[in-house]
């Protein structure tokens, strides 16, 4: 990490989360923010149900919400991003204060609850962009709605079509009532109508499908039929975690999603079991406590094609996309590897 990068991250972390990360896109919008140089090594090139990617490190959703900082954000080493959630309608979200620092687990609580633009709003920055890149959209419902089948159509109805994917994402533990969506039946449901408005349109986005880590391994082998059935083109695993293991911050009381460092182990845990639960058909996206090459090399090695970061990002600075995939390329050469490809699932071949 560059000294003025390091000073950069103690100036943002002396303000309220929220209003860092606010500070935090504004350098980005403003062209402020560095843009990664390297080239990234052929070996980790992959491709992700049908998408080349340059690298399979991506921004995970949470980040750039509103799809304001696209075009820097692609300039910054990532493989691909993910804006959002995104609802059909402008919701302000949870009660503030709603994001707090584990400094101690290097974590995060948010509570934030799908706090966005609204899909319209969305929609227009994404058809306004030039920039050349992957770009996802995470897509959720909103609160008071009486029909959050719907709303999920409705948001890839503005915006599926401006975008390489869209993510469905019936996991976060911040509206009430959404996890309940990974029961078989409403998840079937959503999957349907989500693919039927897919195919409507005149660019398909690929769909992927956005778990929680707190699922048991019971449930996770009916998510993974339930998907397979649906013909998803990928799982995202996983969100964050209502759990509290091996967290020490006092702020662990805190209610909302932990990611970090803790969930790390657990979300790799879900994405082994999604691996074999799929018999590697789907393609998977691990997300969850990485912060070094290592920590990406064992999710691929779990069953990953493509990763996720947020959380490193706000302890380890835009530099560790780099380092990240400087470290992974190292480890993949180590093992005699010459793809990415070659190592996904490599734990499970081996009994590990």
């Amino acid at each position: 990490m560059r000294l003025i990068e390091r000073a950069g991250l103690s100036v943002l972390g002396r303000f309220e989360p929220e209003l860092a990360h606010r500070i935090s896109l504004r350098v980005f919008r403003a062209g402020l923010a560095p843009v990664s140089p390297a080239q990234p090594s052929p070996r980790l090139a992959v491709n992700l149900s049908g998408i080349d990617l340059p690298n399979p490190l991506g921004l995970a959703a949470g980040f750039d919400k509103n799809g304001e900082a696209i075009g820097p954000l692609l300039k910054a080493g990532f493989g691909f991003i993910e804006i959002g959630g995104v609802t059909p309608l402008p919701q302000p979200g949870n009660p503030r204060p709603r994001v707090f620092r584990l400094k101690e687990d290097e974590a995060v609580i948010n509570r934030l609850g799908f706090n966005n633009d609204g899909a319209i709003a969305v929609a227009g920055r994404l058809s306004a962009r030039t920039e050349c890149g992957v770009v996802g959209i995470n897509i959720g419902p909103n609160r008071e709605s009486s029909d959050w089948t719907a709303d999920f159509v409705r948001v890839l109805d503005a915006c599926g079509g401006l975008v390489n994917f869209a993510t469905v994402n019936v996991s976060s533990p911040n509206t009430r009532g959404l996890r309940n969506l990974q029961a078989t039946e409403p998840l079937a449901g959503i999957i349907d109508a989500v693919m039927e408005t897919r195919d409507r349109l005149a660019n398909k986005p690929r769909i992927f499908l956005k778990l929680a880590p707190d699922v048991s391994g019971d449930d996770i082998a009916r998510i993974a039929e339930t998907a397979l059935a649906g013909n998803v083109d990928g799982i995202v695993a996983t969100n964050t975690t209502i759990k509290r293991h091996g967290v020490t911050s006092p702020l662990a009381a805190e209610t909302g999603g932990l990611s970090g460092r803790p969930l790390r182990d657990r979300s790799t845990r879900v994405l082994s079991q999604l691996h074999k639960a799929t018999g590697g058909t789907i393609p998977l996206i691990g997300v969850g406590g990485i912060f070094s090459g290592a920590d990406a090399y064992a999710k691929i090695r779990a069953g990953a094609t493509a990763l996720q970061i947020y959380t490193g990002l706000v302890y380890r600075g835009l530099s560790a996309v780099g380092s990240i995939l400087g470290e992974l390329d190292a480890l993949l050469e180590r093992d005699g590897f010459e793809t990415v490809a070659q190592a996904v699932g490599a734990d499970q071949e081996s009994g590990n």
